[in-house]
């Protein structure tokens, strides 16, 4: 990871992660379903298979390179379990998940900063959790124990986790070229996630 002084007057790692995704973050935010007048109880269980597919692989890939810069935490953030939680609430059993198809078009994540830029993903994504949260639970009566847990996964701690981890994101001293990097990473995990969610069909 590059480590010198970032240079004076350049964007943060924080504000070039937010330029360079908020294209491909609009347009995957429309073509979930959580809001469309059509998603029913089938259409979620779907995507919440879906989103197993991709995260288990994803985070597999992350937590087992080594290349995550230190201060991350690991353990309170893993996401995967929460979601097969809820897979189990709504009625799958452990074969069932273990045989669910896995996304296997991966973002490369070759070195610290793409870590950081796939990191950016998918914490960014618990953000939306409390509204996703109040909208399930009025329209399919979902909450944390019968498959609605991965929507809040952070709950009353969503704001605070994610002030920690842009704390942890301005410790990084990146120059430029890292910062590329890290951006570069964070776009192609929102390109390959609206991709494999495009390929199991439950996007709008």
């Amino acid at each position: 990871m590059h480590s010198q002084a970032p240079d004076v007057g350049a964007p943060s790692l924080l504000e070039s992660l937010r330029a360079g995704t908020a294209r491909l973050h609009v347009a995957l935010e429309k073509r979930l379903p959580f809001f469309s007048e059509r998603l029913d109880a089938d259409w979620y269980r779907r995507l919440l298979r879906a989103y197993y597919g991709f995260y288990a692989p994803m985070e597999a890939a992350l937590y087992e390179s080594d290349l995550i810069p230190e201060g991350f935490d690991r353990v309170m953030r893993v996401k995967t379990p929460t979601l097969m939680n809820d897979l189990h609430a709504l009625g799958l059993n452990a074969p069932a998940i273990n045989a669910l198809p896995r996304c296997a078009n991966l973002p490369p994540l070759a070195t610290p900063t793409a870590c950081l830029g796939a990191l950016y993903v998918l914490e960014g994504a618990t953000l939306g959790g409390q509204v996703l949260r109040r909208e399930m639970a009025q329209r399919l009566g979902l909450d944390a124990d019968n498959g609605g847990a991965f929507l809040n996964v952070y709950g009353t701690e969503t704001g605070r986790r994610w002030k920690d981890f842009l704390d942890y994101l301005a410790r990084m001293p990146l120059d430029a070229p890292a910062r590329q990097d890290a951006v570069d990473a964070a776009r192609s995990t929102f390109s390959c996630f609206e991709q494999w969610l495009d390929s199991q069909e439950v996007l709008l």
